[in-house]
């Protein structure tokens, strides 16, 4: 079917970083119409040299009037980013939609709330990146039908206009960047980013650190292979980045962090009794099995129905609805004329 917009418009992507440098590349790639900037005069300097059309700063993007801006800032530079950013938005036709790259979601509205642009905000976390950082680093193919978390904060109670910001945003990674979206509320979403990425950062970490501080250290890495290696590579990152991320999630990462700890003195304890760790090493059968297995196919599709005037169909009803699935895994894969296509998990 064709989709309800043939286009998202107009793309702003401020901060042009590892993702904010691979979306715009994407976009402009797919023959998005994007406009870009970042605080870094080299960096500019960078994407224009690969034919990105870039401003020099906050106002001249805005004066290009996005209809979707993406902040793409490390983040603690969104919360003074989304200050400069409110008076440029709020002097435009006040149709733009605002959303992000950050890996929480929480803070992050806050600081849109604080800023007065949380009418106009949904929260967006691409499930993509690698443990390089800046422009230099950037590559169309990184997010290029990567799995999305779009983010809610408050189903059920949906703000005048959110439903359809949400559409907005969610033709944006379903349309030009080929991609797939869960649609979660914030707090579901950081208290799972902790576990499957920010708690996995603090361990790498801790992992080099125990071999930077070993008295083998030069021995150790000389033997080091892939066991180290994937273990450890999250830990090559930005150490700023990553200490952002997990302090700015403290929330969900400390219980997380905590329950590790635990489980480590189990070890630890059998360890030193020669008693069973059987049950350790076991309980995550279930998931081990899904993760080895054989590729199954694709889970079954859905089609959500539009329906009234409201918004061209988007009404809270839908934004309920997909958090909905999007708790059980469900993903949204594609926006027709008169329904959302949501896939259930494999």
């Amino acid at each position: 079917m064709v989709t309800r917009s043939r286009g998202v418009g107009r793309v702003g992507v401020v901060g042009l970083g590892l993702v904010g440098g691979s979306l715009a590349r994407l976009l402009a790639a797919r023959g998005v119409e994007v406009v870009s900037t970042d605080a870094d005069p080299g960096t500019r300097t960078d994407a224009r040299a690969v034919g990105l059309h870039v401003a020099d700063d906050l106002a001249g993007l805005c004066a290009a009037a996005p209809d979707l801006v993406v902040l793409a800032v490390p983040l603690r530079a969104v919360r003074p980013t989304a200050a400069e950013l409110a008076p440029l938005l709020r002097d435009g036709d006040g149709r733009a939609t605002l959303t992000d790259v950050g890996s929480v979601k929480g803070p992050v509205r806050a600081a849109v709330h604080a800023a007065g642009l949380g009418d106009r905000y949904v929260g967006a976390h691409p499930m993509a990146g690698t443990e390089q950082s800046g422009f230099a680093a950037s590559d169309a193919g990184l997010l290029d039908g990567a799995p999305w978390a779009v983010t809610v904060a408050d189903p059920g109670h949906a703000a005048p206009g959110e439903p359809a910001r949400l559409a907005h945003v969610l033709r944006l990674v379903t349309g030009p960047l080929a991609g797939t979206a869960a649609v979660v509320t914030d707090d579901r979403h950081d208290e799972a980013a902790a576990l499957i990425s920010h708690v996995p950062h603090v361990l790498a970490t801790q992992l080099l650190n125990a071999v930077a501080g070993a008295p083998v250290r030069d021995l150790a890495l000389g033997l080091a292979a892939g066991s180290f290696r994937d273990g450890t590579r999250v830990a090559l990152t930005d150490p700023a980045r990553t200490e952002a991320m997990v302090t700015e999630n403290a929330a969900w990462v400390a219980p997380a962090l905590r329950k590790a700890v635990r489980d480590l003195e189990v070890v630890i304890g059998a360890l030193e009794t020669n008693g069973s760790l059987h049950d350790v090493f076991h309980a995550a059968d279930d998931v081990r099995a899904e993760r080895t297995g054989r590729p199954r196919a694709g889970g079954a599709e859905e089609r959500l129905p539009l329906s009234g005037d409201e918004a061209g169909g988007w009404t809270p009803a839908l934004v309920d609805a997909l958090v909905a699935r999007g708790a059980g895994g469900a993903v949204v894969v594609g926006l027709d004329d008169d329904a959302v296509r949501v896939r259930a998990p494999r």
